[in-house]
């Protein structure tokens, strides 16, 4: 389990904001459904959706307990009634028939294994209800991680790495349309997309990097972690210099996912 820095984050994550409120936009939503949103990190995405369903409630669940407590903070009660955070595991979901939508933004990836998450996703979701998920899919970052992990190789930083395997789940529609199809989910759209994300000059790269980056940060000795950070900035800009503007760009994909479950298709499938 990573250790997050909610404050870092939320500094960092203007992205991840932009893109959840871009799939959000595509959704219809009545205003009184339950939503379960997972991966809700520093609540400020869930917070929103609960703004989108004053009849309604909206659940967000993490598994950092250091994020939840910050966004407990951050939405109170007793001002955001229709809103609660809970700390939950994403491959072990408690929930049975509960909810009409079920929302998970830029969180997934960090998983390697989806179809624990896709069998809760179904048994938490009521007959016919939905659910939209938009994370990193196949290739994303692959420039920066690229030159991570050949930069991980050499003799400075090997011996923090030794035996250190890739760990975000960065999947494509069709490994995705077939664990959507085993769980019992039917895909209505899977596809990846082409995302640029701009930081601030090599402070916002250097920002996104310590607070995302944490499988690879974590590993190295805390006073080496500037130095590991401001190396990879400094090779990245090398090869991809800032723009006009004084930013960083960087090329990421996401893996967009809208599905249903529908009790009609399963008993069709024998399910």
């Amino acid at each position: 389990m990573h250790r997050w820095d909610p404050e870092t984050y939320e500094k960092s994550s203007s992205a991840q904001q932009t893109w959840a409120q871009e799939l959000l936009s595509k959704i219809s939503i009545r205003g009184d459904e339950r939503i379960l949103d997972i991966g809700c990190g520093d609540g400020k995405i869930t917070a929103e959706i609960s703004r989108l369903v004053p009849r309604g409630s909206v659940v967000g669940v993490d598994s950092s307990l250091e994020m939840l407590n910050f966004a407990r903070s951050r939405f109170p009660d007793e001002l955001w009634p229709n809103l609660e955070f809970q700390h939950q595991d994403a491959r072990d979901l408690p929930y049975h028939d509960q909810f009409d939508l079920i929302l998970s933004f830029a969180a997934l990836h960090w998983i390697l294994d989806h179809r624990p998450v896709l069998a809760g996703i179904r048994r938490s979701l009521k007959s016919e209800g939905r659910v939209f998920m938009q994370f990193g899919g196949r290739g994303n970052a692959a420039s920066v991680l690229d030159l991570a992990g050949e930069m991980i190789k050499e003799e400075k930083w090997y011996p923090y790495f030794e035996g250190f395997q890739f760990p975000y789940g960065f999947y494509g529609p069709e490994e995705y349309q077939a664990w959507l199809d085993e769980s019992g989910l039917r895909a209505v759209r899977v596809e990846l997309l082409q995302k640029d994300m701009a930081q601030k000059g090599r402070a916002g790269l250097a920002s996104w990097i310590e607070s995302t980056w944490l499988p690879y940060i974590q590993r190295v000795p805390v006073e080496m972690r500037s130095d590991f950070i401001h190396e990879v900035v400094d090779r990245y800009i090398q090869l991809h210099p800032l723009d006009e503007n004084g930013d960083v760009h960087v090329g990421m994909v996401r893996l967009e996912v809208e599905a249903r479950k529908s009790d009609s298709d399963n008993k069709l499938n024998g399910r």
